[in-house]
């Protein structure tokens, strides 16, 4: 019997996630949380169905086996869109909440019927969002925008980047949705959470910018709730879980790991974690 417990494990290929945490955390401060970049398969957007099935399924394994969290959080459009179904089978014991682009927001907000969603390759080229459009933007045109480009710069460049830079990065795909008229745009990459607001300045007035922050975190803390025991008991491993044997004493709460990194990359994760006030844990061989 645990006295403590993992509430969330967020995943990502790198940092676009972190957001993510951080809103579910102004929404629960109670909840611990901690969060894996798995930077050595980073970029999952540029890979094949397959493969990000592949990689996913083995870090979420290894957080599994790790640290037994209540719930998991897949902080990546690309591996929600792409393999979610896939991982719930993989994982029945752990319940699993997936991120998938805002359409159905941006659908409601938008004045003029025309969107832009800015993702990955993997995302946009997916049947998974037609699905969503079908679903819930009919009556609008969705313009779609893949940019493997703006979301390695994000991973790699921003923490030192000005703010003349940040414009200069996200200037190609605002101006391509402005090209189009769009009056909403999506994130449809966690990234991209990170320059929010570089892109809504750059878009204009006149330009909404929705992600789906809010939506998964509130889903998240409806899934974990189900998965609380009753008020007061200490954390118990689930039946599933009893065999996996602890490793030890948990990380702090919000805690950021990485699968791999260069040394460069690491001064990068540290100044990043210290600007938002989030330990850093290093690299996390798996």
């Amino acid at each position: 019997m645990r006295t403590e417990c993992i509430d969330f494990a967020f995943l990502d290929s790198g940092t676009g996630g972190i957001p993510y945490m951080l809103a579910l955390k102004e929404k629960q401060p109670a909840a611990r949380c901690i969060y894996l970049g798995d930077t050595a398969h980073f970029p999952y957007g540029e890979k094949a169905p397959e493969a990000v099935t592949a990689c996913a399924a083995h870090t979420i394994g290894a957080i599994i086996q790790k640290w037994q969290p209540r719930t998991i959080v897949i902080a990546c459009n690309t591996i929600s869109v792409t393999s979610l179904a896939d991982l719930r089978a993989l994982f029945p014991h752990t319940p699993i909440v997936g991120t998938v682009p805002a359409i159905k927001l941006a659908a409601e907000r938008t004045h003029n019927k025309r969107i832009g969603l800015l993702a990955t390759n993997a995302t946009v080229q997916h049947p998974y969002c037609a699905h969503l459009v079908h679903d819930f933007a009919s009556d609008c045109a969705v313009f779609s925008r893949g940019d493997p480009d703006l979301v390695a710069f994000v991973e790699h460049s921003l923490f030192s980047a000005d703010a003349a830079a940040r414009r200069a990065a996200v200037m190609p795909a605002v101006q391509y949705f402005l090209d189009n008229g769009c009056d909403t745009i999506i994130l449809g990459c966690t990234h991209f959470t990170h320059i929010a607001r570089d892109i809504a300045l750059a878009a204009g007035d006149g330009v909404q910018v929705v992600d789906s922050r809010e939506g998964v975190a509130n889903q998240a803390i409806r899934v974990e709730a189900r998965q609380l025991p009753s008020s007061g008991a200490p954390c118990s491993l689930s039946a599933a879980s009893s065999a996996v044997v602890s490793t030890g004493v948990l990380p702090a709460d919000k805690t950021f790991f990485v699968t791999a990194c260069t040394e460069q990359q690491l001064l990068e994760y540290e100044t990043l974690c210290e600007n938002l006030h989030i330990p850093f844990g290093g690299v996390l061989q798996l």
